[in-house]
């Protein structure tokens, strides 16, 4: 089997909603790192083979195959084809995995892995809002087999997250101690100019607009999510907008035009949960790539694990008990935003270039998915 190589990672800024990315259509967002990637890793366009990207809600300006789209909005050739794929908030982590898979496999040798999402003109959830209003049943009512199965409980992202405080025993101050180090990592970042190298500047924006001096004393006064809850808007991810793309190439790729891999797509996998808790599968996810590997949470030079709520995270701290000071080192989606069908690629191009900042070899990166799912992709660094 072949091996799989990261040769390029580049993000837009994450955009606040209604900031300055949310006017740019969501084919243009994602257009704008790919164009760039096209000149950077410097192939005629007709060799790759596939551009793969996920996005969540394909309607409006997200519909009708965005990857194709984009792809040739950024100037592609017509003889690509592009596939958009929804696996919820994992969506181009899974993008990832389909493009590495395809490259190990031997049946492509160049392809562009990412994902885009505008929440500021298409908001979270609005494909299943626009049915429910038309009087079709939504995708967890009006089904027997469902009902039959999990009867009539809550479904939500929400409820979920509170689900998983309440089996951890997180607290209300462990969260907001956790979103406030997100937010200063992240803030220590960006002065650092760590996110420099990934970025690529847009719609006049250089930099994440989420991160902001965290307050703890302000954010004791937010009202919580749920009635009873520990979780508020300042310990859950940012509504955002973004894209991110990864040029992802095989050995004869690599040899025949002349690229220089950055790192090696070294395990993917994924596992799923309880679907009423939803967002607890990186737990298992991350142990199952363990065991796979044989490799100890201790052996990772860098970690990604998506922010959507900070009992996530800490719950998956408490199962994993990794070094902390590995985790999310330059700040998560509580400060950085989460554009949810583009975070997966984000948290990889992140990883990437943390991995080539501190020289560290091995990063892993997991994070929770609608339905209870979960993915994980562990990278090795190449020295170069």
């Amino acid at each position: 089997m072949t091996q799989a190589f990261i040769v390029d990672a580049l993000r837009t800024p994450v955009g606040r909603r209604n900031g300055a990315l949310a006017d740019i259509h969501s084919a243009d967002l994602a257009a704008a790192p790919l164009s760039t990637m096209f000149d950077r890793v410097g192939v005629e366009t007709e060799a790759y083979d596939e551009i793969i990207l996920g996005c969540i809600d394909q309607i409006g300006p997200q519909s009708f195959d965005i990857a194709r789209t984009a792809w040739l909005g950024a100037g592609g050739s017509e003889a690509v084809p592009g596939t958009t794929i929804d696996r919820q908030c994992g969506s181009g982590q899974q993008a990832i995995h389909y493009a590495a898979q395809a490259v190990m496999s031997g049946t492509s040798d160049l392809i562009i892995a990412g994902g885009v999402q505008n929440m500021s003109t298409i908001p979270i959830g609005t494909a299943n809002s626009i049915m429910k209003d038309q009087g079709f049943s939504t995708p967890f009512t009006g089904s027997k087999s469902w009902a039959d199965r999990y009867g009539d409980q809550v479904i939500s992202q929400f409820h979920g997250a509170e689900m998983i405080a309440n089996r951890w025993g997180i607290t209300r101050d462990q969260a907001e101690a956790f979103a406030a180090e997100s937010h200063r990592r992240a803030i220590a970042a960006q002065e650092s100019g760590f996110f420099a190298e990934e970025i690529l500047p847009l719609g006049g924006l250089r930099d994440d607009e989420g991160p902001r001096t965290p307050n703890r004393a302000k954010m004791r006064e937010l009202q919580t999510l749920r009635p009873n809850g520990i979780h508020t808007a300042a310990s859950a991810s940012q509504i955002s907008d973004g894209a991110a793309m990864l040029a992802i190439a095989s050995e004869h790729a690599v040899e025949e035009h002349g690229l220089v891999p950055r790192a090696r797509i070294h395990h993917i996998s994924a596992r799923a949960d309880d679907p009423v808790m939803m967002l607890s599968a990186p737990i298992r996810a991350t142990r199952f790539a363990l065991e796979r590997t044989g490799m100890d949470i201790d052996d990772f030079d860098a970690i990604e694990i998506n922010e959507a709520f900070a009992s996530v995270v800490l719950a998956w701290e408490k199962e994993l008990r990794p070094d902390m000071s590995k985790v999310n080192k330059h700040g998560g989606a509580i400060a950085l935003g989460h554009p949810i069908g583009a975070t997966g690629a984000r948290l990889m191009t992140t990883l990437l270039h943390s991995l080539e900042d501190s020289g560290g070899r091995y990063g892993l990166q997991t994070m929770c998915e609608g339905g209870g799912q979960a993915n994980v992709t562990i990278i090795e660094r190449l020295d170069n």
